[in-house]
């Protein structure tokens, strides 16, 4: 009787887009005389402009990591603002929105995830009414851009971070931890955000539809961590929330590289580990 071979492993990998893949033409850190700066590839436009570049030679790896793996775009952008962009390689059969609020399968967002997570925010959160009801009351217009809501899953609000109180961000953080919400400060935004709400539950059940097997994960700010935790294996460049804060994990690189230049090794360091995962 002869036995069938074992499937071989399947990994899937689960990567940040903004300031981990993608980034704008300030955050690319072009450090280097402009006669060694690299070419780009330009990735979203928005109102009329170039907004959102990969090095050429990322762009490259990450069509051979999009032909060699699952990889699922994982980002905190509403569906609108992820389907901007237009990464090289075949389209994303998987991609994750609004900090896992939204699972894209071919660019539809799933409604049974929708549902699975619009109950656990219901029975977990504070309602995202008094969430922002606290927000206009007690954010001061002398540093307050805009507020924002996005897929009615979360809030975020725009800010002068040179007029920000850093005491201010404390305070709202501990006054929405008790009501199953959380606060991240990224740049000029600070995203408030249910609990519930993460990338890591998405990325579990896309591993599972997928079938992989092993799943990998890169981000830079604190809406990342528990992807990262979620992770076999993560890596985390060398800017962002996570670097300032130091944050670590036994199984996340802390890369020393910084800007577009963390792109490249991100996707290098993907492609290492799935090539070692096929052969393993």
């Amino acid at each position: 009787m002869s036995v069938s071979a074992p499937s071989p492993a399947t990994t899937l990998v689960a990567s940040d887009l903004d300031r981990t893949l993608i980034y704008s033409a300030a955050s690319l850190d072009l450090s280097m005389p402009d006669a060694q700066a690299p070419r780009l590839l330009c990735v979203e436009v928005y109102g009329h402009k170039p907004l959102s570049y990969l090095t050429e030679t990322a762009a490259a790896l990450l069509t051979d990591l999009a032909a060699a793996t699952v990889f699922v775009p994982t980002t905190t952008r509403t569906r609108e603002q992820y389907l901007r962009i237009h990464l090289p390689g075949p389209a994303p059969r998987y991609a994750i929105c609004a900090n896992g609020g939204h699972i894209l399968v071919d660019g539809v967002s799933d409604r049974d995830w929708q549902r699975q997570v619009a109950a656990r925010i219901v029975a977990e959160c504070a309602p995202l009414t008094e969430i922002r009801a606290h927000l206009a009351t007690t954010a001061d217009p002398a540093w307050l851009l805009k507020e924002r809501v996005a897929e009615d899953l979360f809030a975020y609000l725009v800010v002068e971070r040179a007029l920000l109180p850093e005491e201010w961000v404390k305070e709202l953080a501990a006054w929405a931890r008790p009501r199953g919400w959380t606060v991240s400060l990224q740049g000029r935004k600070i995203y408030v955000v249910p609990v519930p709400l993460t990338k890591s539950a998405a990325m579990h059940e896309v591993a599972r539809r997928s079938g992989a097997t092993r799943t990998l994960a890169a981000g830079d700010s604190l809406l990342d961590a528990d992807l990262l935790l979620a992770a076999d294996l993560g890596w985390r460049p060398g800017h962002g929330e996570l670097a300032d804060e130091g944050w670590q994990a036994s199984h996340v690189t802390a890369l020393e590289e910084r800007g577009g230049a963390a792109g490249e090794e991100i996707l290098r360091r993907f492609l290492a580990a799935a090539a070692a995962t096929a052969t393993g």
